[in-house]
């Protein structure tokens, strides 16, 4: 007799109901970083967007949004979203309305 058998010994009146656990919704704990660089990529101005805690796939819809929107390159690779030119203030616009917090590192 195994346990569920007990269980219906104990409650006969008890119907077996299926339960299905809630999925959680991610959310970001620290502000995501979005700083302009030049060093190193042959003086091309970028916008790094750095400190992003969720999944893989989270990261390049983000990465997609912004991109699609303003339309303009970029690539998304070890949790940093790299977007050709600087436009901090735009992309922390949009990261805004996503409802993420930001902060605007140098210059």
């Amino acid at each position: 007799m195994d346990l569920r058998d007990q269980l219906k010994n104990l409650f006969p009146d008890h119907e077996e109901q299926d339960f299905e656990m809630p999925e959680e919704k991610f959310e970001q704990k620290e502000a995501l970083i979005c700083k302009f660089e030049k060093k190193g990529r042959n003086g091309k101005p970028v916008t790094l967007i750095e400190g992003f805690e969720g999944s893989e796939d989270e990261l390049k819809a983000i990465s997609k949004k912004i991109k699609t929107t303003l339309g303009i390159g970029g690539s998304e690779k070890d949790g940093v979203i790299v977007i050709q030119g600087d436009n901090r203030d735009k992309i922390m616009a949009i990261l805004k309305d996503l409802g993420y917090k930001t902060k605007r590192v140098g210059g």
